[in-house]
């Protein structure tokens, strides 16, 4: 890069598509010239001034066509980058065409009975081992009772790789690039394009999906992964994208990546840097992963038809229907699930307490994290994609300096195991995982992590939120793992940024709580000097940091200050005074030299390069909060991650608009609408939101001035019922947003709120142990309590109407199953007689239709959520551990066989289907992320073999 005050260039060239000889500086041009002129002019030493002149035109002229030099090697990244988002969308067409022409000419099969589907003869063809063993016939499903595997199934993967495909099923599937993998796929990729909003929306469960099976078991421990085999020869449309190699960082191939990181050897790709590496994913992967799950040993009395199961030691009585009391086996064989899901849309941004983690890509893909999901999303196209490599939250996110290669790192899980923390370094354009970085060298979370910018980006920096908050530095692209270089204590308090110097290639700079340090890396080791302030005002805290194009630092602090220090020092050369009232959030430097800085006080104003007020200034509305984050979009347009969760975009010249919106704090209450491709989600931030599935927009939100529990419309879809944490529920117009009405039952938080089918009841069920019933009258606009149903000792977390509008049945908190009778308002002592009742819904995680979904050892509390699909035998339920699981409805046997899918962070609190059962929607408790799941046929086992 080209310093204006010393002319000379420092860090190597370094072009997108090929290298170029070391650049000629001005002052060899310059030296070069004053000899020969000396040796022409002998006398040329009476002629000083005009031969300065001569030499400040000549450097003038040299630094304007280096500036071109610089502009075009900006241009042939753009370029770049354009032809392999052209080479994605050519991929996702073809994908597409090929989909539909293999779905038309296959069948879905149904069961033809929700409680025989439990016993396909044809899906499970031994008891007696515990692997899936491939056959000429596809892959043969068998039980695995072992008690170690049964521990694992509670938090641990169980994605085992099959082999690798030949080379004529590559050729034939090299046109499906999209994956379509849930968290255990290898490409951990997802990606979506909206339509227009519609009133009749396209059934997705219709079309089949065309994914390799191959059957997951678990394992006491991690295995190593094996490594494909590389196929001899690929098809005429794995040579046409034979280019796209000059997308791949030279010095490594992409790799395939393990569902969670382990200590075991991450298994190669083959060696190429073609795009048949995006095909190998489909083949060499399966959508299906049927985890095995089951409670302690469930007991089975023929005589009364009863099965008794157990949570944490209690036993629960569960009555099997007549029709299956001579052939039910707690034991027996298990159905695939009808369908799977892939991931369509994430709502939602992390901005409250995380910082640099929004950009903008060549390809016009805005990049972000929500959750354990990386979202890249086109805007101007409607479209999603997701990067899935991790399993807990993440926390940072770095752009490689060519703008194709990203670096995110997580925070540990639940499983110190299987969820350690570390960094993924993945290729934006095929979604693949190429490093895996820091899974024993990193202690709690990746604060913060930067790529260095003068050397091209061979070095990465991470720092640590661990108590020593150590900061380590990496050689990324070597070997699978990475190789740390160094690592330091980074300071005594929290830091927030990490930097190199894109000028100095061995400076590196920190900032956080009472500090900024500068770093130079020599021979091996870190020199720190700290920033020395003078008689300045120290801050708490330094916030933020940029670099100006000369190499200067540009600092922004909590007391709204910007501070230039001196390149290669750590001194203050600058100072502006209450540029911001409040922190300094974000610090953006632009190509032309200008300044643009983001604060707390919600203002975004823009500086000259000498830090002087040019007069354009946002204000960035209240409701979206302030700006977290400031990057460059396409032209003069602005990318805006707020501390409310938004990305904003626009200029300063017209308004900020949302281009993503989400919940600010924990989300509980899902309600899908009954007859539109809607829904509506409400938590503790007291705002409703109504989403539309379809355009993935809100269609309105509404502060409702208390935290929300629960939400449900009303049969007709008009009203909706919103459920507080105080006790109180609110009668709402759901177009209008019109409050009609409230009510108050107890003081403690409604926990579940569910309209009988009829229309003319409404159970509401509470946190004080009772279930409230109300008569429904005048257009579902007035209520009037009937009574209370009290017997239940813990609180109310779940209930289901009977499909005559007679009956309920509840679960609580301590593992109760209760039936009522709703018009009377009392229990029925006899459960017995409820054993042939129809419930209209299956939200209660505790009956005998969902004995299945219980792994061994659950506590009870692990399972938050589940729901049965309107219209098919589907069962989808959210867990403690930021899984969706779908399993075939009933799951009335141990060891139900299921499909799991990661992405959220958090525990899962609500699932929902919609009322065509085309999505499913699930909700994310603390990570405050909602996703939006396609349903689509799962293949049947006999027509695997085709697709391994």
């Amino acid at each position: 890069m080209y310093n204006s005050t010393s002319g000379a260039y420092k860090g190597p060239h370094k072009m997108m598509l090929g290298s170029t000889p070391p650049p000629v500086t001005i002052t060899k041009v310059f030296d070069a010239w004053s000899k020969s002129g000396s040796r022409a002019c002998p006398s040329a030493h009476t002629d000083d001034e005009m031969i300065e002149n001569e030499n400040q035109s000549l450097r003038d002229r040299v630094a304007d066509l280096e500036k071109k030099v610089h502009e075009q090697t900006d241009e042939i990244m753009c370029l770049r980058s354009t032809l392999a988002d052209v080479l994605r969308r050519i991929n996702t067409i073809e994908g597409a065409r090929d989909t539909r022409k293999k779905s038309s000419s296959r069948t879905n099969h149904q069961p033809e009975h929700p409680f025989i589907a439990s016993f396909p003869s044809s899906v499970v063809n031994s008891h007696s081992g515990g692997r899936a063993t491939p056959t000429k016939e596809g892959v043969r499903l068998r039980h695995h009772h072992s008690d170690s595997a049964r521990d694992v199934s509670k938090r641990a993967s169980s994605y085992v790789p099959g082999r690798s495909p030949s080379a004529t099923q590559i050729s034939r599937r090299s046109a499906h690039y999209q994956s379509t993998s849930s968290l255990y796929s290898d490409g951990h990729s997802s990606s979506s394009v909206s339509p227009a909003p519609s009133p009749s929306p396209t059934h997705a469960q219709a079309q089949a999906s065309h994914h390799p099976v191959h059957h997951a078991r678990h394992t006491p421990s991690p295995s190593p992964f094996a490594s494909p085999a590389r196929p001899q020869q690929l098809g005429a449309l794995n040579k046409r994208w034979a280019s796209t190699s000059d997308f791949a960082t030279p010095s490594h191939t992409a790799r395939a990546h393990s569902p969670t990181p382990t200590n075991s050897q991450l298994s190669r790709r083959p060696n190429s840097g073609s795009l048949h590496n995006l095909n190998n994913l489909r083949s060499s992967t399966s959508q299906l992963n049927l985890t095995r799950h089951g409670a302690r040993e469930a007991q089975y009395n023929p005589d009364e038809g009863v099965v008794k199961m157990y949570l944490r030691g209690r036993p629960l009585n569960l009555y099997v229907p007549t029709p299956m009391r001579e052939i039910y086996n707690p034991s027996g064989p298990t159905a695939q699930p009808p369908a799977k899901l892939k991931l369509e849309w994430v709502y939602g941004y992390r901005g409250r307490d995380c910082r640099n983690n929004v950009y903008q890509l060549p390809t016009g893909e805005i990049v972000y994290f929500v959750a354990a999901v990386v979202v890249l999303y086109n805007v101007e196209d409607q479209m999603q994609r997701h990067y899935l490599g991790h399993t807990d939250d993440i926390k940072c996110l770095a752009v490689h300096p060519n703008k194709l290669l990203i670096a995110t790192g997580q925070t540990a899980g639940h499983d110190r195991r299987d969820a350690r923390p570390h960094i993924r370094v993945w290729d934006s354009v095929s979604l693949n995982t190429l490093h895996v970085i820091g899974i024993s060298d990193i202690e709690r979370s990746v604060a913060c992590l930067a790529f260095s910018k003068a050397d091209g980006g061979s070095l990465l920096v991470a720092v640590d939120e661990a108590p020593d908050h150590n900061m380590s530095v990496w050689d990324w692209s070597r070997g699978e793992r990475g190789y740390k270089l160094l690592e330091t204590k980074c300071a005594a308090d929290q830091v927030l940024a990490v930097d190199f110097s894109p000028v100095d290639r061995n400076t590196i700079i920190t900032c956080g709580k009472n500090h900024i340090s500068f770093w130079n890396y020599e021979s091996g080791m870190l020199a720190k000097r700290m920033g020395i302030f003078e008689n300045r005002e120290r801050p708490k805290y330094v916030t933020s940091i940029s670099f100006t194009d000369t190499g200067n630092v540009i600092s922004g602090d909590s007391n709204g200050n910007l501070l230039i220090w001196q390149r290669g020092g750590n001194t203050v050369c600058k100072m502006v005074r209450g540029a911001h009232e409040g922190p300094v959030f974000s610090i953006l430097v632009q190509k032309d030299g200008a300044i643009i800085t983001g604060g707390k006080d919600g203002r975004i104003i823009e500086w000259d390069r000498d830090l002087e007020r040019t007069g354009n200034v946002i204000e960035v509305p209240e409701q979206y909060g302030a700006p977290r984050v400031v990057t460059s979009g396409r032209g003069t347009q602005l990318v805006v991650g707020t501390t409310r969760n938004c990305v904003l975009g626009g200029t300063f010249t017209f308004p900020l608009r949302p281009v993503m919106q989400g919940h600010t704090e924990e989300l509980w209450a899902l309600a899908p609408h009954p007859s539109q491709q809607q829904f509506l989600t409400a938590g503790y931030d007291r705002t409703c939101y109504l989403w539309d599935t379809m355009a993935h927009t809100i269609v309105w939100s509404k502060d409702i001035g208390e935290h929300a529990q629960s939400a449900a419309f009303s049969n007709n879809g008009e009203i909706v019922i919103i459920g507080t944490t105080s006790g109180r529920w609110f009668v709402m117009d759901s177009e209008t947003r019109e409050m009609y009405s409230q009510h108050q039952d107890g003081n403690e938080p409604i926990q579940v709120l569910r309209f009988s089918p009829s229309g003319q009841y409404l159970a509401v069920g509470s946190r004080d142990n009772n279930i409230y019933v109300y008569q429904v009258s005048e257009d579902c606009r007035k209520y009037t309590r009937i009574g209370r149903c009290q017997g239940h000792s813990s609180f109310v977390t779940h209930l289901d109407w009977s499909a005559d509008s007679q009956f309920l049945q509840s679960n609580s908190g301590d593992y109760e199953l209760l039936f009522w009778n709703a018009g009377l308002c009392r229990q029925i002592v006899q459960t017995s007689q409820m054993r042939d009742v129809e419930w209209a819904s299956n939200t209660c995680t505790l009956n005998f239709s969902t004995l299945g979904i219980w792994p061994e050892g659950a506590d009870g509390t692990d399972i938050n959520t589940c729901a049965k699909a309107n219209q098919s035998s589907l069962l989808a339920t959210g867990d403690d551990f930021g899984k969706v699981k779908v399993f075939a409805f009933p799951a009335c046997n141990q060891k139900a066989r299921c499909y799991e899918y990661g992405g959220h962070s958090s525990h899962v609190t609500a699932v929902g289907y919609l009322h065509d059962d085309s999505r499913l929607i699930s909700t994310g408790g603390r990570d405050t992320a909602i996703m939006q799941w396609v349903v689509s046929a799962a293949s049947s086992p006999s027509s695997s073999s085709s697709h391994r």
